[in-house]
């Protein structure tokens, strides 16, 4: 890499930050950077500028929007009685992808770990209370992930959000489409069996 110019160095550095690229993938989109057109690479410098100006998180739900509201709590055809909550912008958008889900969202930006001093105060927690009574929510469907930190937190929220007398669900988890039983970890299995239905 001392064979490249500083700045294309520097470039280097910059793109092996982000998520998923190493050093090797960094190079490959610098040099794809350098052969490209002026009239490209400007249009990216620019687009990427203009996000980091128009770009902020919805006042509602906390999911990224460039407008007043975003445009999941802006459609008056989402279901506006319950709202699923989640962990991160990904997990909604993992949910929202699926096109099982039409009702509206709430993004805690994390879940409840105390070991590293992450506690409600940290999480948006007060704001989906306060949703409650101002959108007359009937249902809240925790979807925090299957972990230590996510269970913990849909257990905190789940008795915040009862004590408003509001249904609380939690989504299901079990084997996945084309798991294979006995390479399913004892948990799965347990929550697997717990959560059955009935066979149509």
């Amino acid at each position: 890499m001392n064979a490249y110019p500083p700045i294309l160095r520097k470039l280097i550095g910059i793109l092996s930050k982000l998520p998923g690229l190493g050093e090797k993938s960094a190079t490959r989109i610098a040099m794809h950077l350098l052969q490209a057109s002026p009239g490209e690479a400007e249009s990216l410098a620019e687009t990427i500028q203009e996000m980091k100006k128009r770009i902020r998180t919805c006042p509602r739900c906390f999911l990224v929007t460039d407008s007043e509201l975003c445009g999941i709590c802006a459609d008056p055809a989402r279901n506006t009685g319950e709202i699923c909550v989640v962990e991160t912008m990904a997990d909604l958008l993992a949910i929202e992808g699926s096109g099982s889900y039409k009702g509206r969202y709430h993004v805690l930006e994390g879940a409840l770990a105390p070991l590293d001093a992450v506690g409600p105060e940290n999480l948006r927690v007060a704001e989906l209370l306060k949703r409650l009574p101002e959108e007359n929510i009937r249902e809240v469907i925790l979807a925090t992930n299957p972990s230590n930190e996510g269970e913990a937190t849909a257990h905190y929220l789940s008795r915040l959000i009862k004590s408003h007398k509001v249904r609380v669900s939690r989504i299901a988890f079990g084997i996945p489409m084309g798991g294979d039983l006995k390479y399913t970890d004892r948990v799965t299995l347990e929550r697997s069996l717990k959560g059955r239905q009935a066979f149509e």
